[in-house]
């Protein structure tokens, strides 16, 4: 029997989807959660408490548009774990069915639930559980390979970024999310973590929330005590108790 997280911030729709849950024989246990991030938090503890710990998650129904970290961002971290749960979708959006099926998910249902549909999802998820159990092969964990790139998740393949690529990077939790002039990608990394990796590298902490490359810096700006910098087009706060010392790194650097 299938132990499953429902995720989705909107309180009607995720006792309905619970409701249908229950009812259904092949579900062993059934619990909700308001948004991602304490989906996410609740598949780590999962995951830490093994297999056939009491926590343990082997499908999660997950809804896409969700404030935050929404369902893709979420099921995009999952491809990154060992052993991660199964993902079904449950959204409204017909738009991201794609998206959904590159990040490996079981099924992709949409909204209004109808029993039956969601019968054919917890099929298949059951089916694939089975295999996995009768296939399973311990997983290499990718590492990063040098200092100069950072392993990320994207559409379940592995790219590696260069670190000098990234312009600056924000916090998000216990996750890390990396933007470059091409776009942002998150990691299951603190922040604190890439603090102290790449300070040697020319990153400075500016903010609780911001680590920043200096050498991407394009303006220290002050106004009316405050300070800020710009990085590409995106302007940055830089809280009081890190602003002179990035102020005497700039002149330094200049």
């Amino acid at each position: 029997m299938l132990r499953a997280l429902a995720v989705d911030d909107e309180r009607p729709s995720l006792e309905e989807l619970l409701y249908l849950l229950h009812a259904d024989p092949r579900i062993g246990s059934a619990e909700g959660a308001g948004d991602a991030t304490e989906a996410l938090r609740r598949i780590n503890r999962a995951l830490e408490s093994g297999p056939g710990g009491p926590e343990a998650i082997d499908v999660v129904f997950l809804d896409i548009n969700m404030p935050g970290l929404d369902g893709l961002d979420l099921a995009r971290l999952l491809t990154g774990f060992a052993t991660p749960p199964l993902v079904v979708f449950v959204t409204a959006h017909e738009d991201f069915a794609v998206q959904a099926f590159d990040l490996k998910a079981v099924d992709y249902v949409l909204k209004p639930v109808r029993k039956e549909r969601l019968a054919e999802a917890v099929r298949r998820a059951v089916e694939l559980r089975a295999t996995a159990q009768r296939d399973a092969t311990p997983r290499i964990p990718v590492s990063e390979p040098d200092p100069d790139h950072i392993p990320v998740e994207l559409g379940g393949v592995t790219r590696f970024v260069a670190v000098d690529d990234i312009t600056h990077v924000e916090a998000q939790g216990d996750y890390a999310r990396l933007h470059t002039d091409k776009g942002s990608h998150l990691v299951r990394i603190p922040l604190s973590t890439l603090e102290e990796r790449w300070r040697s590298r020319g990153f400075v902490r500016i903010h609780r929330r911001h680590l920043v490359a200096l050498r991407h810096i394009g303006e220290l700006r002050l106004d009316a005590g405050s300070v800020s910098v710009m990085v590409g087009a995106e302007e940055l706060q830089v809280s009081r108790r890190h602003a002179r010392e990035l102020r005497d790194l700039l002149m330094r650097r200049s």
